[in-house]
């Protein structure tokens, strides 16, 4: 495959991240009739024919590693997408589109938690600011400063953004994961890992429904819901997933991570012109995350340019620039 221009990557990361903001829109009536962990199961299930026919298409057909791997690509694909999806849609129920859309823009940051604590590399001052931030901004949206203001959904929206911020871990470390299957593409790795673990997921459903832990839907409720499922099963889970995976290969995953801030906002965008428009607190919240992803985001050693354009012109600056006091090349 070809790689795109830089603009059609751009178009390519905003379709992506505004897709994943509208799917919590169309999810939030759906997980009200639909057990989320069968919501989960049929979204994956339809997802899965395009996805394995674009890799067969596109002569990315590595059943081989499917065979050789299964139990690996089954675990991350549980974690990743059982584990995430089924608990992202548990948080949505009990909270709103807006405030899980914040949430899983904070993902970089739970990243870096995760890999602090697992391989011990501890983020710079940089990082951990913008971790401060982002979790000053997830409080703000969730209302926590002013839990008794007007139009506060109350302690279980609390509680759904605790489980949403808890799901975020699967698919880090479903993308931690990834790092070790470099000779897959990310249309093979996102497909065998989906279909590794389908069979799993579906086992787990049933053995829940069984014990009276999840709701079997009912063929009234499918036909009732089947346009929503079908958006999400291939708008956010196959083109948005796609779409990303094209933009990050040719602008990078630092750029890719800066757009992450379109999820919250194009949510919020969506939900205004419905007739809801966001809250103070959702605002401030959305804008503190971004902040936190910008500061993130910005390459190692890098000053402002004022402030490099003052060290270079004063007289007691005026040294040879070296490798280490340089900042890197643009």
């Amino acid at each position: 495959m070809n790689p795109v221009s830089a603009p059609w990557a751009v178009v390519a990361l905003l379709l992506a991240t505004t897709a994943w903001g509208s799917m919590f829109l169309v999810a939030k009536p759906m997980v009200a009739q639909l057990d989320p962990v069968w919501f989960t199961i049929l979204r994956y299930a339809l997802a899965c024919l395009p996805l394995a026919w674009l890799a067969h298409r596109h002569g990315q057909a590595p059943w081989s590693q499917l065979r050789r791997h299964r139990l690996r690509l089954s675990l991350l694909g549980l974690g990743g997408y059982g584990l995430f999806s089924s608990l992202c849609f548990y948080g949505l129920r009990l909270s709103q589109p807006s405030h899980s859309s914040v949430i899983i823009a904070t993902m970089p940051f739970t990243a870096l938690g995760l890999r602090w604590w697992l391989d011990g590399q501890r983020p710079s001052g940089r990082a951990l600011l913008g971790a401060g931030l982002a979790l000053v901004g997830v409080a703000t949206v969730a209302g926590l400063w002013h839990p008794a203001a007007p139009g506060h959904a109350g302690n279980h929206a609390l509680w759904g953004d605790a489980i949403t911020l808890v799901a975020t871990l699967g698919w880090v470390a479903y993308t931690r994961g990834a790092a070790a299957f470099t000779q897959l593409s990310p249309l093979a790795f996102t497909t065998l890992t989906a279909l590794a673990a389908l069979p799993w997921m579906l086992a787990i459903a049933l053995g829940l429904t069984a014990v009276g832990l999840c709701a079997l839907p009912t063929p009234a409720t499918l036909v009732s819901l089947s346009q929503g499922l079908l958006y999400i099963a291939l708008v956010p889970s196959v083109v948005a997933v796609l779409a990303f995976n094209i933009g990050v290969r040719r602008l990078g995953p630092t750029v890719g991570m800066l757009f992450l801030n379109v999820v919250p906002v194009s949510a919020m965008v969506m939900k205004a012109l419905q007739g809801h428009p966001p809250q103070t607190e959702e605002l401030l919240g959305t804008a503190l995350v971004a902040m936190a992803l910008g500061l993130h985001a910005l390459p190692a050693g890098w000053r402002p340019r004022s402030m490099l354009w003052r060290r270079r012109s004063s007289p007691t600056a005026a040294v040879p620039c070296t490798m280490a006091a340089c900042p890197p090349p643009r």
